[in-house]
């Protein structure tokens, strides 16, 4: 039913003197990416944690499912703030783009929930990932210690790092679909984004 109102609605009313398009966010959206980045790009700097002078195939998955929480959460609120600032500007430039705004605003709304239920699991699988790298390692190993033991956590760190760059992805879709209404809507040129 709220769809419904949104589309069928009369289109809001725009205002005039609104905040302007001009290229500020299209900026704040690639420092943001760019930021967000390099905080994931740290998880392959990650020392190997381990528990009080335990060998590295005895490695504690804590330390990287803190980073990853913590990159959760800067995500979600840069994305959160940046999407919403997207909005205003949407709102202030034609009935059409406020009922867009509109529809995005619904759409985070209904969706939201759910797609931060899914994303929240995905610490729990990297854990039962990581520990089934380090059982193979530490099987592997039979007893030596030596770069192989390291090299399971070099492959995690890559695999964590993937996935939070898909999350990363997932998580600037809306942003790119209001960045590109705005570019179609207003007079300043496509710059190209991260």
């Amino acid at each position: 039913m709220a769809l419904s109102r949104v589309l069928d609605g009369r289109p809001p009313a725009v205002e005039p003197g609104g905040p302007v398009f001009d290229g500020t966010e299209e900026s704040a959206y690639a420092a943001t990416r760019a930021s967000l980045g390099s905080a994931i790009a740290a998880c392959l700097e990650l020392p190997a944690p381990t528990q009080a002078d335990a060998e590295p195939a005895q490695a504690d998955y804590a330390v990287f499912q803190q980073h990853y929480l913590a990159t959760q959460r800067a995500m979600l609120t840069a994305t959160g703030r940046l999407r919403g600032r997207l909005r205003d500007l949407l709102v202030g430039l034609s009935a059409d783009t406020a009922r867009l705004a509109e529809l995005d605003a619904l759409m985070e709304a209904v969706l939201s929930p759910r797609e931060q239920a899914l994303l929240a699991a995905v610490p729990a699988l990297l854990g039962a990932h990581f520990e089934r790298l380090r059982l193979a390692a530490q099987a592997a190993a039979d007893g030596t210690p030596g770069a192989a033991a390291d090299a399971w956590l070099n492959v995690f760190r890559k695999d964590m790092q993937g996935v939070l760059l898909a999350e990363l992805d997932v998580r600037f879709l809306p942003l790119e679909a209001l960045l590109a209404a705005l570019r179609s809507h207003s007079l300043v040129p496509d710059v190209q984004t991260a």
